[in-house]
């Protein structure tokens, strides 16, 4: 029996699962880039993923060129930024206002930061809830992260060295996890 056979007996028999499978993958996918993560065309790395702006200036264009106006000009060394398409050397990208457009490649780092999506979102001194509170981040800070586990990301900002609780951060995937990238 050929798998497409199989689906389709399923399909027939159990019309009720087979729809609620449909509905909550088409849900998820979105929510799950391991679920529903492929490569770049030029790179090879995942999609989507997560970089952040190389330098103090970058230009968010309206296409793959530098012929396309540009759409907004970012001013932050370290901003981290959404990849999800890969066009020789430019990379379509999203930012964590919803903005999207096309930076060339040379304009990104591979190094992680996470931009603080909350108000007061604690910086600890161990990956821990109750451990020492080291400072308090206001939302839009970019913390330089070296690490990030299940909950935790251990990073820094301004001389301060600590953990920040995963969920407070924009530029890393609830479900990843990293070592010294």
């Amino acid at each position: 029996m050929k798998s497409r056979d199989f689906v389709e007996i399923f399909r027939r028999r159990h019309p009720v699962y087979a729809v609620f499978a449909c509905v909550l993958t088409g849900l998820l996918a979105p929510f799950s880039p391991a679920l529903a993560q492929s490569v770049g065309t030029e790179t090879g790395k995942p999609l989507p993923r997560f970089e952040a702006m190389k330098f103090d200036k970058v230009r968010l264009r309206r296409g793959p060129s530098e012929e396309y106006p540009i759409a907004l000009l970012y001013t932050r060394k370290g901003l981290p930024i959404q990849i999800f398409r890969e066009y020789q050397d430019w990379r379509q990208v999203r930012d964590s206002d919803g903005d999207t457009g096309w930076i060339k490649r040379n304009q990104l780092t591979s190094k992680r930061y996470g931009m603080v999506i909350i108000n007061d979102a604690p910086l600890y001194r161990q990956p821990d809830q109750g451990a020492t509170v080291i400072a308090k981040a206001q939302e839009g800070v970019v913390f330089d992260l070296s690490e990030c586990g299940a909950v935790w990301c251990r990073g820094s900002v301004d001389g301060y060295k600590g953990y920040i609780a995963k969920s407070m951060l924009w530029g890393v995937f609830p479900q990843e996890e990293f070592n010294g990238e």
